[in-house]
């Protein structure tokens, strides 16, 4: 894949690696002790809502983690190394945020023509653990977005794992992750997650149903990007790229993992949809090239 530019915009990055634990209170906490590891991930792999096993509580950043005082990479370092010849091959943590900013581009500019405003969510790198507003995440919960942050979280080492034990391997592959937790991100502007969260409280025997729901329409937001991205001349694509963002998708289907790990396939128990269904809903947006294409949530 190609982008129209090399240049890196780290303003949107805060870099927690090494860092501990953030400051904010946790709310809540992570599930992965409660349930094991394996099955956590199950549940957990490009999870929707918080990915820490507790749902956050409203959108506006109370209780969440505060922004970059944490040791780690300075801003000044990463700037450097990923503003260099080469850096966006080089280096997963320059590739992976130079897609998150244009991710953030593309959306913003959609949502101009529509006649409405983007906010950016910021991405957050971290490494063993963090305190989100969502809960206390470890490394072992893979990418997730948190609503009440309006953070993307990502630990770039479990990122290397889920490609490698996943199948979802390639740049695009990574590329469609951090488009997936930023289609959360629109979900809760939108005020989507935070009615789908009210179904879900109202009637909890749909909440694994209305959980895949999200997740579909997250994965479909994934797909309207890389066709407006490639439409606008953003990041340019071939047809093997995109085999690995549908391969990726169904690499973490519910079934494929639930296979995976020697269990039962239960669709009663699926959060995030069968591999087909994650495959189809990325196309779906691919192809209309619209948030209309995704529908409604909940439906």
């Amino acid at each position: 894949m190609r982008f129209d530019d090399s240049s890196v915009d780290t303003s949107q990055l805060e870099d927690r690696r090494g860092g501990g634990l953030g400051r904010g209170a946790a709310i809540g906490g992570g599930g992965a002790g409660l349930v094991g590891l394996l099955i956590y991930l199950v549940v957990a792999v490009l999870g929707g809502g918080d990915g820490t096993g507790a749902n956050g509580t409203g959108i506006d950043g109370s209780g969440g983690a505060q922004p970059g005082t944490e040791q780690g990479t300075t801003g000044s370092d990463i700037a450097t190394r990923c503003n260099t010849a080469g850096a966006l091959d080089q280096y997963d943590d320059c590739f992976v945020l130079k897609v998150f900013n244009e991710v953030n581009e593309v959306w913003t500019a959609q949502f101009a023509r529509a006649g409405q405003q983007y906010s950016d969510p910021r991405l957050v790198y971290f490494s063993d653990a963090v305190s989100t507003g969502c809960g206390t995440a470890s490394a072992q919960v893979g990418p997730f977005y948190c609503p009440p942050d309006r953070r993307v979280f990502l630990d770039l080492g479990f990122l290397e794992q889920l490609q490698r034990d996943f199948g979802a391997q390639g740049r695009y592959a990574q590329a469609y992750i951090v488009a997936h937790e930023v289609g959360h991100h629109i979900q809760t502007i939108t005020g989507t997650e935070q009615r789908l969260r009210e179904a879900q409280n109202a009637d909890p025997s749909r909440r694994n149903a209305l959980s895949v729901q999200l997740e579909l329409q997250a994965d479909c937001y994934a797909g309207v990007w890389s066709t407006l991205a490639n439409s606008a001349g953003n990041v340019t694509i071939n047809e093997a790229e995109l085999d690995e963002a549908l391969r990726a998708a169904e690499a973490v289907g519910d079934d494929r993992i639930q296979a995976s790990a020697g269990g039962r396939v239960d669709p009663e128990s699926w959060t995030h949809g069968s591999a087909e269904q994650r495959r189809e809903a990325f196309l779906n947006g691919y192809r209309g090239a619209s948030m209309a294409a995704c529908g409604t949530v909940p439906a």
